[in-house]
């Protein structure tokens, strides 16, 4: 497997659409400079297959799936790590790759991603 830190553009974020958290980093990353890096796809869209990508449904709600240019995945934690180095952060990427913070962030992740429709109707929305 490839360095995250060097996952190649654009990648294609498939994410949870009903999700508030995902929503938001959607619309966060339609507006973002780099944002042609970066190709959305709402899993829960009426035209979407996971058959087609060889996944199911419940596999790819229970964590974020990111696919690079060159077809290498990136899942959960990993996803969000591809993500932000093809959008330039790698050094953030590098910072979180250090190995008393990997596990914590990863767990974290998993957490989060369990929960993440609660957490987001927790957080108020923004008003326009």
């Amino acid at each position: 497997m490839s360095r995250i830190w060097q996952a190649s553009a654009p990648v294609t974020l498939y994410h949870d659409g009903k999700c508030p958290l995902c929503q938001r980093e959607v619309a966060w990353l339609a507006r973002h400079p780099r944002r042609e890096r970066v190709r959305t796809v709402d899993i829960r869209a009426k035209d979407f297959s996971p058959d087609a990508l060889g996944l199911s449904f419940e596999t790819m709600m229970g964590r974020l799936h990111v696919q690079d240019a060159r077809g290498e995945w990136y899942v959960g934690m990993d996803a969000s790590r591809a993500l932000y180095a093809v959008l330039g952060y790698r050094r953030l990427v590098r910072l979180s790759l250090l190995p008393g913070l990997r596990p914590m962030l990863d767990v974290g992740y998993r957490v989060f991603a369990r929960h993440r429709e609660r957490i987001g109707r927790w957080i108020p929305q923004r008003r326009r």
